[in-house]
């Protein structure tokens, strides 16, 4: 038997139409690792808007969320929903899953922080931004629609088919949801997601480094479209990449995944 045939939105530029109280994917949430199963970027971006849109609150944000990849999320109709599991004056935990027709397929913990008045000045220098970089080629997945051709891509360092650490700069091509301007916090989850793909430790022809979880920190929202991943991947029986996380102002975050590292049979 095959894999299960789902409905998929046309390919409009969103990544998600919404129907009723489904999210339909397009083909721009395939995946590299199997044409059936979505790249993990996007479905953390719709838990992060369900967290965003549960029970706001004026003067807290997203300090840290972290989600737990239950399986592979197929190009199926989902559900999302999110609720505030640790109220707080000052600090909140919020937890949202997403799930399809066989059940869930994602979860994420989220800590919402109230935002104090201190500021202190940055010794970090942003790399060079996206204006002086420039695209680089994608791994020969053999299909022309894909998650990686809803985003625009300029390499600093590095490249998909360099082995070894990478600096880029990455923004949509469209919207998150069909009909929706994209948020500062959905702008960063759809990206960050991919430092271990951006910074591949060992060939993607001969190797398999699947992350397992991704969890994002950040100091403050990106501040424009682009979003800097520099990043770097280290391999010892399995597999951790980390990510610093920058807009053009300065550092915004970190992120970090944790790989099941294979070789491909």
């Amino acid at each position: 038997m095959g894999p299960a045939r789902y409905r998929v939105a046309a390919v409009t530029g969103a990544f998600y139409s919404h129907d009723g109280g489904h999210f339909v994917p397009s083909e721009l949430t395939r995946g590299p690792w199997d044409p059936g199963a979505q790249h993990a970027g996007p479905p953390s971006a719709l838990l992060g808007r369900a967290i965003e849109r549960c029970e706001p609150r004026a003067g807290l944000r997203v300090g840290r969320i972290t989600f737990e990849i239950l399986g592979p999320v197929p190009l199926a109709p989902l559900t999302v929903e999110a609720s505030v599991v640790r109220p707080g004056r000052s600090v909140e935990m919020l937890e949202a899953a997403l799930a399809g027709p066989e059940g869930e397929l994602m979860r994420a913990r989220a800590w919402r922080v109230q935002v104090g008045d201190l500021e202190l000045d940055s010794v970090d220098q942003p790399p060079p931004g996206p204006q002086g970089a420039e695209p680089r080629p994608f791994f020969p997945t053999g299909e022309e629609v894909r998650y990686h051709t809803a985003m625009e891509y300029r390499f600093v360092s590095g490249g998909f088919l360099e082995p070894g650490p990478a600096t880029v700069w990455m923004r949509m091509r469209g919207p998150l949801v069909e009909g929706e301007q994209p948020t500062p916090l959905q702008r960063v989850l759809v990206a960050a997601d991919s430092g271990n793909g951006v910074s591949a430790a060992l060939d993607w022809r001969a190797y398999l480094f699947i992350n397992t979880d991704l969890s994002v920190h950040l100091l403050r929202p990106p501040d424009g479209e682009w979003v800097c991943l520099d990043a770097v991947t280290h391999v010892n029986g399995l597999g951790l990449s980390d990510t610093a996380l920058w807009d053009e102002h300065g550092r915004i975050g970190r992120a970090a995944q944790t790989l099941l590292v294979r070789r491909r049979a």
